[in-house]
């Protein structure tokens, strides 16, 4: 008896992009709409996953440049920006020959998806360090002070060393280490765009911590920066004690 539609859909949904092919040819003299739907579907998502193969070879290119300086890191930083907050950099060294689809500058992911890739990228990297930089240490040095800081701890918490850090746009002072500054790196490198993505879960999951706080400023949806609830919360409470008092000086006196 011929296999019904939906038991031919199950079976395309479930197959691994290697045997998809040969189940394209094996309902191709299918003439029912619903299988050859089912089938335009399945080819789609082929494509797709063919054109992700590609994307991510491509933000291959500086770890397959500097290869012969040993272990690659990628470096970058989430929250220089908030009103609130503290500023978390990620150092990510991936295995050579990365399998792992999808990775991106974190503020071209969804949530979901950035929630997803951390825990891939924990289980599948050869190491992770992670560094934070308080609002009261921001007031005290600078953003950007605070940001190579936070970028240093992130390094020393490694439990491999480094031969090279690809970092995203800056060069960070005192570092032996031979740095490469890469404009947009997130987006260009699978090392710096994992290393956003683990700064930037991390410094979200922290905001929603501090949300059950103080929930007076919404710091769960906007996690720290200058939304419309967030500034009117600041006017009406004043600032609470993880708010960078060198950034909020507009709203409060």
């Amino acid at each position: 008896m011929a296999e019904s539609i939906r038991e031919i859909k199950e079976k395309l949904q479930a197959a691994d992009y290697e045997r998809l092919p040969d189940l394209f040819q094996a309902y191709e003299q299918d003439e029912r709409s619903g299988v050859r739907m089912e089938v335009e579907k399945a080819k789609k998502r082929l494509a797709a996953y063919e054109k992700e193969l590609v994307r991510i070879e491509g933000l291959k290119i500086y770890e397959r440049k500097y290869a012969a300086f040993g272990s690659i890191c990628g470096i970058d930083e989430a929250g220089r920006g908030p009103l609130a907050g503290p500023v978390v950099a990620g150092a990510v060294i991936l295995p050579e020959n990365c399998d792992i689809l999808y990775i991106n500058d974190s503020k071209k992911l969804s949530e979901k998806k950035r929630e997803e890739l951390y825990d891939v990228i924990m289980e599948k990297a050869v190491a992770v360090g992670i560094g934070y930089s308080t609002p009261e240490r921001i007031d005290e040095i600078n953003i950007l002070q605070a940001t190579y800081e936070a970028m240093r701890e992130a390094v020393a918490g490694l439990s491999v060393q480094p031969g090279i850090l690809l970092n995203d746009a800056v060069t960070i002072p005192q570092i032996p280490i031979k740095q490469v500054p890469i404009i947009k790196g997130d987006a260009k490198s699978i090392s710096i765009g994992a290393a956003s993505i683990i700064a930037k879960v991390t410094r979200d999951r922290l905001m929603v911590q501090y949300d059950s706080i103080f929930p007076e400023y919404g710091f769960a949806s906007n996690k720290g920066y200058g939304a419309q609830i967030h500034i009117e919360a600041l006017k009406k409470y004043g600032p609470c004690p993880i708010h960078r008092k060198t950034f909020i000086t507009h709203f409060v006196s």
